[in-house]
């Protein structure tokens, strides 16, 4: 009696543990009746691209302190170093964290950091790029297939509205250690292929660097000159680094460029005619996603995704849009990504008056 006793009173004590931690946000009562302070660990890639340091960081922290006031965000960028990504990793778990977001410098190489997580009975919630694997808590991207093809069809799409028949195409791609560069690429092989263009070169970027996707470009340049009429450029960084290699090669007119992103300085150029189009993905709900359920894992609440399982994880793949001079307007702008002020400077001012960009 007093055995069976002893296990109902420890149920209901479980239980209302339970329920304090659900409908108090994230603090756990201690021994002592204190709110013991969690720590969330927020990892991200690398500093090049504009989007990590100025939309996922912030839209995350902030969301953060909605949910969970009394939850610290421990925040690291690894500037594209694997090595440095694991130490900022060990360095979270020493620190006492309860939830790991982590967005891999490399895919395969992060999975000793979620072995490294088990270890610590720490969850973790894979953020943009997918991680190896299987012993994930959630997977937050968009659907990075269809980034590839929606490029792909925007850049067909434009140089046959141009006229063109045909003409060669390059394609400048992401980072060979992000699994989400292999998508991007497949998804636009599976336009340009069966396209009336060709794919003459290609090169995946290390590290995303603007750089090297400009000193490739500039041999492409060397090589196939006039010839070129598309530019297949992964991303915003990229495809800045190919229109400056154009610029210095005399190219002109320039070929049609794509981009991913929506960076403010890619608006731009899209605005000036330099880029001819951009993939905008909802940064701030993406985040804001991995923080809810940052939180949902604190405090014991299963995980359910709304798209279908990636190997048995739950995932949530958000759906790009293709920003062209024609929308940005009725995407980027009307979503508060940017305001025409902040697009529609002194130096674009024109370009703006005369794509009805205004404020």
């Amino acid at each position: 009696m007093t055995r069976t006793y002893s296990r109902r009173l420890a149920r209901l004590l479980a239980s209302l543990l339970f329920a304090m931690l659900f409908l108090g946000g994230c603090t756990m009562i201690g021994a002592s009746g204190a709110g013991a302070e969690y720590r969330i660990a927020l990892l991200l890639p690398e500093s090049k691209t504009a989007r990590y340091e100025a939309y996922d960081r912030p839209f995350f922290e902030a969301k953060i302190a909605e949910l969970c006031p009394q939850c610290e965000v421990i925040y690291a960028n690894a500037d594209q170093d694997p090595a440095k990504q694991q130490q900022q990793a060990e360095s979270a778990f020493a620190q006492g964290i309860s939830v790991l977001v982590l967005d891999p410098v490399d895919s395969s190489a992060a999975v000793t950091i979620v072995a490294s997580a088990q270890s610590h009975k720490v969850p973790v919630i894979s953020y943009d790029r997918l991680i190896g694997s299987p012993e994930l808590a959630f997977w937050v991207s968009f659907d990075n297939e269809k980034v590839g093809a929606l490029q792909g069809k925007a850049l067909v799409e434009g140089l046959a509205a141009q006229g063109l028949s045909s003409g060669n195409i390059v394609m400048v791609n992401g980072a060979p250690t992000d699994n989400n560069s292999r998508l991007f690429k497949k998804g636009a092989h599976s336009v340009i292929d069966g396209s009336a263009y060709d794919v003459v070169a290609e090169f995946d970027t290390p590290n995303w660097s603007p750089d090297k996707a400009q000193e490739w470009v500039a041999s492409q340049v060397t090589q196939h000159g006039d010839t070129l009429v598309g530019v297949y450029a992964a991303n915003d960084a990229t495809a800045g680094g190919a229109i400056a290699a154009l610029k210095a090669g005399g190219v002109s007119p320039l070929p049609l460029v794509t981009g991913q992103d929506a960076e403010l300085t890619a608006i731009q150029r899209i605005v000036s005619g330099d880029q001819y189009m951009t993939i905008y993905k909802d940064l701030k709900r993406e985040a804001e996603i991995a923080a809810t359920h940052a939180v949902s894992l604190l405090n014991g609440v299963p995980l359910v995704g709304q798209s279908e399982e990636t190997n048995g994880i739950p995932t949530t793949l958000l759906n790009p849009v293709i920003v062209t001079i024609d929308n940005i307007m009725e995407t980027v702008v009307a979503d508060g990504f940017y305001t025409v002020e902040q697009i529609c400077t002194s130096e674009y001012a024109q370009a703006c008056a005369a794509a009805g960009i205004t404020g």
